[in-house]
């Protein structure tokens, strides 16, 4: 990443407690985010919600996705994808630990956000209903895949901004609508520029 002459701005400006379970819910635009959230989560534990495909061949992220207590995701059989995330959140709601998981299913290739695939999330605060909700909205990082795999694009500036944390309580269709609007307003790099 700095080969290529990427920049990271992680601005969050709220105190996010250590001793509750916290679900991050974030945009997602390329894989070159898991590496950054990991880092600056890191106090957090986050385990990551994440496709089967990024667990074999990807240096370094595959290793964390497979031992670091993240779950492996088949889009395909949602009965196992339902069962390993179920796992996740009971897990984080036991240990205190965080979950990351990005709602739109898969990235998207232009920046813009794509809409929420609820069930997954709604799996999270049924397992963890303590835990504390943290939006996350990310910029920029769609411009590192923009050609493919091959060539990264060159000087990209990602940002990764949170949001204020919103406890879990009413109706929970309503809760992720909002956590979607929130995280969708703060996305704002989709012009190719």
């Amino acid at each position: 990443m700095h080969i290529l002459g990427t920049t990271y701005t992680f601005n969050n400006p709220h105190k996010i407690p250590t001793d509750r379970p916290i679900i991050f819910v974030s945009n997602h635009q390329s894989m070159f985010e898991i590496s950054p959230l990991s880092w600056w989560l890191r106090k957090h534990h986050p385990k990551f919600v994440s496709k089967k495909e990024l667990g074999k061949g990807i240096p370094s992220v595959s290793y964390n996705l497979n031992h670091g207590g993240s779950v492996l995701i088949d889009r395909k059989d949602g009965k196992q994808a339902i069962s390993e995330i179920s796992k996740l959140g009971t897990y984080i709601e036991k240990h205190n630990r965080s979950a990351v998981i990005f709602p739109e299913g898969t990235r998207s290739r232009t920046g813009h956000p794509k809409p929420f695939q609820t069930t997954g999330l709604k799996i999270l605060i049924k397992k963890a209903p303590s835990a504390l909700i943290v939006p996350i909205s990310i910029n920029g990082s769609w411009k590192m895949l923009r050609y493919g795999k091959f060539p990264n694009g060159i000087g990209s500036y990602i940002t990764l901004d949170v949001h204020e944390p919103m406890e879990i309580k009413g109706n929970i269709a309503d809760l992720i609508a909002k956590v979607e609007a929130i995280i969708s307003s703060g996305v704002h790099s989709f012009k190719s520029d």
